[in-house]
């Protein structure tokens, strides 16, 4: 993103600019849980729409929080994978996935696994 693409620089309002939406938290939670084709996170439970997935894909790609890895070459096709960038984003999606087990009735506790994931472990 250009700096012009964000509404100040306020870093709690710029970071919501980048992954304040609907999906993009739900794709990185998704990648800490082993996604990397396009296929794995249409999977998901919320039922994310392809072109949604695709242009969520790209900005956290030309963000620098994914690498999009070719792993086929006829058709191409490619995998993402955390980078350490995307990695640091850890502690947020824990956070939110711990408030909401505590505070929300109908949420589930976290799996272990993501409670556990350490950046290290994919980026």
């Amino acid at each position: 993103m250009d700096t012009k693409d964000y509404r100040s620089d306020c870093p709690i309002s710029s970071t919501l600019d980048l992954i304040g939406d609907k999906w993009t938290l739900l794709i990185l939670r998704d990648m800490m849980f082993g996604a990397q084709r396009f296929s794995d996170f249409l999977t998901s439970a919320e039922a994310m729409k392809r072109n949604i997935l695709s242009g969520r894909l790209k900005r956290l790609t030309d963000y620098g929080l994914v690498l999009r890895v070719p792993y086929q070459d006829h058709p191409p096709r490619f995998r993402y994978q955390l980078t350490t960038k995307g990695a640091a984003l850890l502690p947020v999606v824990q956070a939110m996935a711990a408030w909401g087990a505590a505070h929300l009735d109908h949420a589930y506790d976290p799996p272990p696994e993501l409670l556990g994931w350490e950046p290290s472990d994919h980026a």
